[in-house]
């Protein structure tokens, strides 16, 4: 028997190391990760200017930081420094874009918005609830470009041929229901470095409950999570390597909104996020105007608060070749002027619009009683603006028999407050204050069905949508009783006496919440109804000018105490 000879020591190494590189080379390579930048921007609603913005900072006076925040100029400025770190950045929204705006984008139909949008390379956008409030056609037609409008003297004023918006808008569960097709496309895919990266839209499933029923005639919606999950192995035969959910709806939590993988996010967003198919990579949401970088189980769900004092910078680590994200950084980046450099073109745009705008927006109207006039609610969930709107609209009622006045504090959009050195407000604040001009409307409804309508106002726990009302109308709420019932009985008072259940009382309010709207469903049974032909934003026009001039200025910097909350 003969023995093997064993290797010099060398060469076996040697020729170890030649077998192990042999095989290395036969193994396929690990693909490494590219870095992809989205910039999300939502509920900017038309805020060409810089507006008021406040957080809790522990290092400033009172605890509360305020500044002027936004600005088109601002967020361009912001955009272009972060182009010079990464120039294949995605630009996107997520809704609201424009509707219920300022009276500076507002009068001329939210086109100079559209353009600075425009400008700033906006890629896409899921559409939102007030990108419908003129309308189905008028929607189509800031989108698409044209002069055809239902707001004749508003379309095309601003430059004489308008061209659409520049970016197409989103919508997975948006139908046309005159065709039984979607409005819009579902998704766009966007390749960055190689890696395709769905984003797919879609609107609050409830769209109907806060967008009038002119603005949804023929439309229909569907499920938001359904309608985006149906769409994933459609995705994922094209290739994609990430998916990126873009929701008109949103959430809110106590949690400061650059706070990382915050965890006390609620509301109707949380529902949508956990019913999500695991092959959504990250969810961006908006509607609720609230700042978050939160977690949903595994899934980020971001928003960037609203009027554009926030831009959410996200990075996603996508692995090409597959459909795979190893890694999301999430940022809300303050719009603080004073940080970033303006750009000159938006700045030029901006103050084109003011100029043309100002001999409008800054006639004066009349003095207030007090500045400023505050949204802010009390425990009870008045609020002193919606005091002084409900008295407009009740005497703009007054004529027709107006008895009570309602408002709604989603059509509330700013506080009233005077500038220095100002002695009365004027039109421009006014229109910011109620941008929507909707009609009022007069109609009679029993005692018992006021105490019905009201007992809509709770929708869960800590969802409360409270009515603003006018001045001789009170009544009681209790927060340790149900839902549906947490009016107290008996409590309901006008003019210092009960409202009878079956006595018949004319109340007044804007046409979309006489038409249903905000869930207060039971106001479309008003009998007798009437159109008083004059819209909100003319109502307080003419009430606060006649209270001027009868040297009884009007408005408090507190709530009245109409709404009395026990418990």
């Amino acid at each position: 028997m003969s023995r093997l000879r064993p290797m010099p020591r060398v060469l076996g190494a040697l020729t170890l190391a030649l077998v192990t590189l042999a095989g290395c080379s036969s193994l396929p390579r690990e693909p490494q990760p590219v870095a992809v930048n989205i910039v999300a921007i939502n509920d900017l609603h038309g805020y060409l200017q810089a507006n008021p913005f406040s957080y809790k900072d522990p290092q400033a006076p009172g605890g509360v930081r305020k500044l002027a925040a936004g600005g088109i100029a601002t967020l361009g400025g912001m955009l272009s420094q972060l182009r010079q770190q990464d120039p294949q950045l995605l630009f996107i929204g997520a809704g609201d874009l424009v509707g219920g705006s300022p009276p500076l984008s507002a009068m001329w139909a939210d086109e100079p918005t559209l353009d600075a949008l425009r400008q700033m390379g906006m890629k896409l956008s899921a559409i939102g609830n007030h990108e419908l409030d003129n309308g189905k056609a008028e929607f189509l037609r800031q989108l698409n470009g044209g002069c055809q409008s239902s707001r004749p003297d508003k379309a095309c004023q601003f430059r004489p041929n308008y061209p659409g918006s520049g970016f197409p808008y989103l919508a997975a569960n948006l139908l046309d229901s005159d065709t039984g097709q979607p409005l819009l496309p579902a998704y766009r895919i966007e390749e960055v470095r190689g890696v395709k990266v769905a984003f797919v839209g879609a609107v609050l499933r409830d769209v109907a409950s806060v967008v009038s029923a002119k603005g949804m005639r023929g439309l229909q919606v569907a499920d938001e999570a359904q309608s985006i999950n149906q769409l994933i192995p459609e995705l994922n035969a094209k290739g994609v390597n990430a998916i990126v959910a873009v929701v008109h709806q949103g959430g809110a939590t106590p949690e400061p909104f650059d706070k990382q993988d915050c965890s006390q996010l609620s509301g109707d967003i949380v529902d949508v996020a956990k019913r999500l198919d695991p092959a959504v990579d990250v969810l961006i949401s908006a509607h609720s105007h609230q700042g978050y970088l939160c977690k949903v189980g595994p899934l980020l769900v971001t928003q960037g608060n609203a009027y554009g004092h926030l831009l959410t910078h996200l990075t996603l680590q996508v692995t090409p070749g597959q459909h795979r994200v190893t890694s999301i950084q999430a940022l809300n980046l303050l719009a603080d002027p004073a940080r970033y450099p303006q750009d000159q073109d938006l700045a030029k745009l901006q103050q084109e619009v003011e100029a043309r705008s100002n001999q409008v927006l800054l006639q004066p109207v009349g003095a207030i009683a007090a500045s400023p006039i505050a949204r802010r609610a009390d425990n009870a969930g008045e609020m002193p603006i919606g005091d002084l709107i409900a008295d407009a609209h009740l005497a703009g009622g007054r004529a027709n028999g107006a008895q009570i006045a309602f408002m709604n504090t989603g059509g509330i959009r700013s506080d009233l407050a005077l500038e220095p050195g100002q002695t009365q407000v004027n039109y421009g604040q006014l229109a910011t204050l109620q941008p929507f001009n909707n009609n009022l409307i007069a109609f009679d409804l029993t005692g018992r069905q006021i105490e019905q309508v009201l007992n809509q106002q709770w929708k869960g726990a800590d969802d409360a949508n409270i009515l603003q009302v006018s001045q001789g109308f009170s009544y009681r709420w209790d927060a340790q009783r149900p839902l549906d019932s947490r009016v107290v009985p008996g409590s309901l008072r006008l003019n210092g006496k009960p409202l009878q259940a079956d006595g018949n009382y004319r109340l007044v309010m804007n046409g979309f919440l006489a038409d249903g709207g905000d869930r207060f469903s039971l106001f479309k049974s008003g009998r007798n109804r009437s159109d008083l032909g004059l819209s909100d934003l003319d109502a307080m026009l003419q009430y606060l000018k006649a209270m001027d001039q009868q040297g009884q200025p009007v408005g408090s910097s507190t709530s009245a105490g109409r709404i009395q909350r026990l418990n």
